[in-house]
């Protein structure tokens, strides 16, 4: 828009009572303290961001512009393909986010992986940039390329130098190569999806998947529900309880498909996120040696609850990308689209409208930053993000479907589709119910303080 040209109800930009031409006006020191130049609402926010993650937002803006917007809605629509076969889309998605060094970028640094090592930040605020831009461009072709990451937490979490060597080094170099090698993180089973996830529940849970002591290792029995990519990944990390004990003596196990016993048995028709598979399997017997047991015995329900610590933060990043497509799409709407002779952009409650969405999804990110720049994996922080961004985003999301009206509900307006992206969130990595009470359990002794007499 020309400088000389304004919206309704506004002064051009070059008039003399625009902020910015009043500022310029101002003596050199004073203007280095209010001015401003005219950038956009993502140059500025990439402005305040380190050199390096600066760059990696751009680097996934445009991968998401050129790779993924172009097949999101037809991922969308496509059915998935039979248990175990990927669509073409969706693979090539896949190699090509491995060759640009998005699928390896986890916590190893060159020559072992591609993430980014610097002083100025912690390797879950690079997550959640890299998240915000990709969930933005398709909230399916998002989770199945962060899916991976989620999976390789509990091998990283255990600290155990020959697991990293033995499972996450070759998939690195098999994705390097242009041969996807997808992880998951498989913890909910059919009849618990709250119940691992939060202590109290997990108290008085049966474990469905048990872990049997065999000569050379565990014999694993029972089925998950609800694991993402669970059907095409080559590792996979396995709760279960050992035989005989409750929940607190969960153990992760690594297993890789194909093996004797294991079997995908379906993948849902989802709401949402559709171009990313959501699997269950069955476990009938299927052998584990000792030697993939990770972080030893009985130690997955730390390694599960540190990795949801970790995660929820890139969940709530999912919100902010989701809230920025509806935001874009209704602004986009408003500004091509007439009312008695003029664009709705220059009616003032479709400004209300935009300015709300904008200030809105500007909040939930600068939580999302904020969190993780200083990042300590705390369960309050952790679950207070997830849950406050992930609910604000639907109202974003709600908003831009009020705005675009009939048309918000075709399937052409992505505003569309980022009101069903973004209800998934609100639901997994524990819904927000769970996070809200994780939020007071990991305060109970403040808490418990101020009860007392």
């Amino acid at each position: 828009m020309s400088a000389g040209i304004a919206l309704d109800g506004f002064v051009a930009p070059s008039d003399p009572l625009s902020p910015r031409t009043a500022f310029a006006g101002l003596n050199p020191v004073s203007r280095r303290i209010v001015g401003y130049d005219p950038k956009t609402l993502w140059e500025r926010d990439t402005a305040r961001l380190p050199r390096s993650l600066a760059s990696l937002r751009e680097r996934a803006r445009e991968f998401a512009d050129l790779v993924l917007v172009p097949v999101s809605l037809e991922l969308d629509v496509t059915p998935q393909p039979p248990l175990t076969q990927w669509n073409p889309l969706l693979r090539q998605a896949i190699v090509a986010a491995g060759r640009e060094g998005f699928m390896t970028d986890m916590v190893l640094p060159r020559p072992f992986g591609t993430a980014i090592v610097s002083a100025g930040h912690h390797p879950v605020w690079a997550l959640a940039v890299k998240v915000e831009e990709f969930a933005r461009g398709c909230g399916g072709l998002m989770l199945s390329l962060m899916v991976p990451a989620l999976g390789q937490c509990p091998l990283l979490f255990s600290g155990d130098p020959m697991a990293i060597r033995r499972f996450i080094l070759p998939a690195f170099r098999e994705i390097k190569s242009g041969e996807p090698h997808p992880f998951s993180f498989a913890i909910t089973e059919p009849t618990a999806g709250s119940d691992v996830e939060e202590g109290h529940g997990a108290e008085q849970y049966e474990p469905g998947m048990v872990a049997s002591r065999v000569p050379g290792g565990w014999r694993l029995n029972g089925r998950k529900r609800f694991i993402g990519g669970g059907d095409l990944s080559k590792t996979i990390c396995v709760f279960a309880a050992l035989e005989g004990e409750g929940m607190a003596s969960w153990t992760c196990f690594v297993v890789q498909p194909p093996t004797p016993g294991f079997t995908p048995l379906r993948k849902e028709h989802k709401m949402g996120m559709r171009a990313s598979g959501t699997a269950e399997f069955e476990l009938d017997n299927v052998f584990v040696p000792e030697a993939n047991v990770v972080g030893g015995l009985r130690q997955g329900w730390a390694l599960n609850r540190a990795t949801l610590n970790v995660s929820r933060i890139p969940v709530a990043a999912m919100g902010v990308g989701f809230a920025r497509a509806a935001m874009e799409a209704a602004l986009e709407f408003a500004c091509s689209t007439t009312l008695a002779g003029k664009p709705l952009v220059n009616y003032q409650e479709v400004q209300l409208q935009l300015a709300d969405m904008v200030a809105e999804t500007a909040a939930i990110r600068g939580m999302v930053w904020d969190q993780a720049r200083t990042f300590i994996p705390t369960q309050a922080a952790a679950s207070m993000t997830k849950l406050y961004c992930t609910d604000r985003a639907l109202n974003v999301c709600n908003t831009a479907m009020d705005l675009i009206g009939n048309h918000s509900l075709l399937h052409a307006n992505r505003a569309e589709k980022a009101f069903r992206d973004a209800r998934l969130p609100i639901i997994f990595e524990g819904t927000n119910q769970i996070n809200r009470l994780a939020v007071i359990e990991d305060i109970q002794e403040e808490v418990l303080a101020k009860c007392r007499p």
